[in-house]
């Protein structure tokens, strides 16, 4: 039996979400250890969170440098051996960057930085190393979305049409109304978010989904962006046009101001034979419809879906799966590729989606403040 891949976090303490989710994915598979990290910044709160979920204080550090030059103290066969970022939006950039610098794995979440610029050194700085990095667009782990992309690139729906993803949330519609709330929320400070709240946290997972289903690229876009009120610097609520081809066209339909939706991410991509439809809200359905028969509705965990939706399923048919199962099964991917074994080319998201990704939402940006105009990728 292989040893377990030695993993570092970086944030994720207290009740943050993401944290709770990155680490009950590691624990999945018994692919990864949990050895050490920051994650706090203030000393008491980040040795007090590790005693907490039972890790040894001795590699819980007070700040990212002395991690960093700690863990290269140690021999190669004891470091960490990669390092999950899961901090606000500004701190992903440095963070990263030296990461990769000293030798590290990567394992970062989304947006992967805050402008476009940054995502270019991040390339360039991979480029020069030897060292994996991938990007957590989650909803790309779900059993059925790999189904969905197989059956796209078997031709099981014929050439590409049309595509309509909508990803509507409700959660800033009580901050935003009120002027001390959204002046103190990060999400909305352009310092710590980047240049957009809405576009860079959800829509950049639509706009990921779309070309990792498809395998189409974005051409160019148009965008018509809403900041509510006019002391708002970021975006919560847009919408996008889309052009792969001249004949190949799309909707990106993104909201945080969609009063009492919760996480409403659907995908409907249609082809000339059929079309396929997912819900992130009901994942264990992916929908198949045709013209001349009835709607056909698939579930995970049965014979007649792909070997690469049935690796990332984990409980027999009719069990549900969920975002947890989904992020576990990108860490399953990493890990696959850190020991250098055979793995499928979507198991994880790669630097270059984070690059496209961040490319994606500075144009989108810019296409709002030129007075919603075409704007080429």
């Amino acid at each position: 039996m292989s040893k377990k891949i030695r993993l570092g976090i970086l944030g994720g303490g207290g009740d943050s979400l993401i944290g709770v989710l990155h680490r009950i994915a590691s624990s999945m598979y018994d692919s990864y250890q949990l050895v050490g990290g920051v994650f706090n910044p203030i000393p008491e709160e980040n040795t007090g969170f590790a005693e907490k979920i039972g890790i040894p204080t001795n590699r819980v550090y007070n700040d990212f440098d002395t991690m960093i030059e700690e863990e290269l103290k140690l021999p190669e066969d004891q470091r960490m051996q990669v390092v999950s970022v899961l901090t606000p939006n500004f701190l992903h950039f440095p963070m990263a960057k030296k990461l990769i610098e000293s030798g590290f794995n990567v394992i970062c979440e989304k947006p992967m930085t805050t402008s476009f610029e940054e995502a270019q050194i991040l390339k360039e700085t991979l480029d020069k190393s030897d060292v994996l990095f991938a990007v957590t667009y989650t909803y790309t782990g779900y059993p059925m979305v790999r189904q969905m992309k197989e059956m796209i690139a078997s031709g099981v729906i014929g050439k590409i049409q049309k595509v309509d993803v909508q990803y509507y949330q409700g959660w800033i519609n009580p901050i935003i109304h009120d002027a001390e709330k959204r002046a103190n929320t990060w999400r909305l400070d352009p310092e710590k978010g980047g240049i957009s709240c809405c576009i860079g946290d959800i829509g950049t997972h639509g706009y990921d989904m779309i070309e990792y289903l498809t395998g189409l690229e974005v051409e160019s876009i148009l965008s018509d962006l809403n900041y509510m009120y006019s002391d708002n610097k970021m975006d919560i609520d847009g919408t996008v046009l889309l052009r792969f081809s001249e004949h190949v066209k799309g909707l990106l339909r993104t909201s945080q101001i969609a009063t009492g939706e919760e996480n409403n991410f659907t995908v409907s991509i249609y082809g000339e034979k059929g079309g396929l439809k997912w819900e992130q809200e009901n994942p264990n359905y992916l929908y198949h419809l045709t013209e001349d028969g009835p709607l056909k509705v698939l579930k995970p965990g049965h014979g007649y879906n792909s070997e690469f939706s049935l690796d990332g399923t984990k409980l027999p048919p009719g069990h549900p799966e969920g975002i947890f199962d989904s992020m576990g099964n990108i860490y399953k991917g990493v890990a696959k590729a850190i020991r250098k074994e055979e793995y499928h080319p979507g198991e994880f998201p790669t630097m270059n989606d984070g690059f496209r990704g961040m490319n994606f939402i500075e144009r989108v940006v810019e296409s709002h403040q030129k007075g919603n105009v075409w704007v080429k990728l």
